[in-house]
């Protein structure tokens, strides 16, 4: 697999958003709006907490990599703020299954941008989930609601 990136500093990244969440931070306040840095910080959390290695940006398919053994796995890390007492029915991203990817994390972060659990599903569990019958957004563009995604998934890490 020649997609591998050479290692990149994921503790200076960190200190580097850390930085940009404090201006997010400041931004909602300011506007009520998102900054929009959520996928950044999904991904470079999961990377660190779970010990993987990050792909080259706009790698179609997958974020990041996971090295077991003699295997690499091909990682889709979807990222999700959401408030205190979130709406049901909120969805992640979509999932595209003609692209290249073994796995999908979903990194829940709270309001301050700091991550809550990570939950992983292999490919054939959500194969099976977004083709069933019903759901234009889950059929045709691959969107799965967050309580879907924890239902089929398992949980991997949670904050204390």
């Amino acid at each position: 697999m020649n997609n591998i990136p050479p290692t990149l500093n994921l503790t200076a990244v960190k200190a580097l958003l850390d930085e940009a969440k404090t201006i997010a931070k400041k931004y909602k306040h300011l506007t009520g709006q998102p900054l929009g840095i959520t996928g950044e910080v999904g991904e470079v959390e999961a990377a660190i907490l779970l010990s993987l290695e990050l792909a080259q940006v706009r790698q179609s398919g997958f974020d990041a990599f996971r090295r077991q053994d003699d295997t690499i796995q091909r990682i889709q890390i979807k990222s999700r703020c959401l408030a205190e007492n979130p709406k049901p029915g909120q969805r992640i991203g979509s999932i595209q299954l003609e692209k290249e990817w073994d796995k999908v994390l979903l990194v829940l972060l709270n309001e301050y941008l700091e991550p809550t659990k990570i939950y992983e599903a292999d490919r054939s569990v959500i194969s099976q989930a977004i083709q069933i019958p019903g759901s234009k957004a889950r059929n045709e563009r691959g969107a799965l609601t967050i309580n879907k995604f924890k239902s089929i998934g398992k949980l991997l890490w949670e904050r204390n």
